[in-house]
């Protein structure tokens, strides 16, 4: 949402809107021109001179809320968040990146890859680019790169040249009510490809490469990427090999040989793990389908630092270091703890995870409880429910009852103050915390840090 008001405000758009507290989005915001009240009310409506004509909500609206109830009532034009990112596309040479997990790293990726290239895209990502510390961008270049939401099914409204599709696998069930309409969904959003659009789709992932399988039985132009890749205008992949950290705020990166045609390159990334690799070829080949040239993309990803919320350092006291990863599905969760298992050296890797969603906790508390065994302890925080009402006997504790870990290193802690002594207490010197999931978790950063410094201030006394 922040991102499309970006873009308006840039484009000369007249923008309000409200949020639930003061950040550093709605700051941003506010220095562009935009008017944000804190609180959701009727009267927010009348924040611009002669009042609201447009209001642009997202699923996670409620009908009962105040200001969308009033634009109702008023006969005012309402648009879905994804109807609103389409119309900004229009005029733009589009490439969409979707997928169940890894659509925001790739996306910045390609985002800055590009950038790197000397164009200059619009681009409106789910989290924070570390070089612009912007979620969206108003560009002269004549290409939109957009993060595609598949939960809820609204990056229908999108018709790209470009669709990259990171991977299918089940999740957002709640909303698509089983795997079979979850699939359906990607072969639907393949149906809205521009005329001559090209799908970019991992080699390596079961349900990305099916859906690469039936998008070529339907005529569709397709461009693999990833180790089990092998066609001549594929990304093909060889060994990737880790690149360490300095054991402070660098946390590594890798390097993997990619051979495109009869063209072998290098390619290297700054941020850790294999699966970032994975993303960053995927990147590469929708770059170079937008026209990029490839020594620029490959110096691009190469430069790329990351996202906001995604293995982000947010600090070290008492030789502790603290990161912070939005991970909130088995798949995302396993394979960053893989990545981070890289970075942690002769310390141990504590996990605070927040599960996200009663349904999504429901559906696949095994799985989560098995990735989080990749850790040395875990705490298992309740789940953040978002938009979903609680539901009898779903919370915290069944995932943490699945951690294959010895009893006293698994723990459930409801309460986050409980929670960060609990880690404090257990914390060593060269130990990595890693603090997980889509919901508040990422407040535990600062509040371990406070607690750590106090310990290590009272140990040098």
């Amino acid at each position: 949402m922040s991102g499309i008001a970006r873009i308006l405000v840039a484009r000369g758009a007249h923008v309000s809107g409200s949020d639930a507290k003061e950040s550093r989005t709605v700051l941003a915001l506010r220095a562009q021109g935009a008017r944000i009240a804190i609180g959701q009310a009727a009267e927010n409506l009348d924040q611009l001179d002669g009042g609201a004509r447009i209001v642009v909500v997202s699923t996670a609206i409620k009908e009962s809320n105040p200001e969308l109830a009033e634009a109702r009532r008023r006969g005012l034009t309402v648009l879905h968040r994804a109807e609103a990112l389409a119309a900004l596309m229009e005029g733009h040479r589009v490439a969409c990146v979707t997928g169940t997990h890894g659509k925001t790293s790739t996306t910045s990726m390609l985002t800055v890859a590009l950038q790197h290239c000397g164009l200059d895209p619009s681009f409106a990502i789910g989290g924070d680019l570390n070089e612009s510390g912007a979620n969206a961008h108003h560009g002269e270049g004549g290409v939109f790169v957009a993060e595609a939401d598949e939960s809820d099914g609204s990056f229908l409204s999108f018709s790209p040249s470009v669709a990259v599709v990171t991977n299918v696998e089940a999740d957002h069930l709640d909303h698509h009510g089983s795997t079979a309409a979850y699939v359906e969904v990607f072969d639907q959003f393949l149906g809205r490809l521009a005329p001559g659009g090209v799908l970019v789709a991992c080699a390596d992932d079961p349900g990305s490469a099916a859906l690469a399988e039936r998008a070529e039985q339907r005529g569709i132009r397709v461009r693999r990427y990833g180790f089990s890749a092998s066609g001549e205008q594929d990304a093909v992949l060889a060994e990737f090999q880790p690149v360490p950290g300095d054991g402070a705020e660098r946390a590594g990166g890798g390097s993997v040989v990619v051979r495109i045609g009869s063209e072998q390159v290098d390619l290297r990334v700054s941020v850790p793990g294999e699966h970032m690799a994975l993303d960053a070829a995927g990147a590469l080949l929708a770059g170079l389908e937008l026209g990029a040239e490839l020594d620029g993309l490959l110096d691009g990803l190469a430069a790329f630092s990351g996202v906001r919320r995604r293995f982000e350092f947010k600090g070290r006291a008492a030789g502790v270091r603290i990161y912070d990863d939005y991970a909130h599905n088995p798949t995302k969760v396993d394979a960053q703890l893989t990545a981070t298992r890289l970075v942690v050296g002769e310390g141990r890797l504590i996990v605070v995870f927040q599960p996200h969603l009663y349904s999504r906790t429901r559906d696949f508390a095994a799985e989560f409880g098995a990735a989080l065994g990749k850790a040395d302890e875990v705490v298992v925080l309740d789940v953040f429910g978002a938009r979903e009402e609680p539901e009898p006997g779903v919370h915290g504790g069944i995932i943490a009852a699945q951690v294959p870990l010895p009893e006293d290193k698994v723990h459930f802690e409801p309460s986050f103050e409980r929670a960060v002594a609990l880690v404090v207490e257990r914390a060593r010197p060269g130990d990595l915390v890693l603090t997980m999931g889509a919901g508040n978790v990422t407040m535990l950063g600062s509040d371990l840090l406070a607690a750590l410094e106090r310990v290590a201030e009272g140990t040098s006394e």
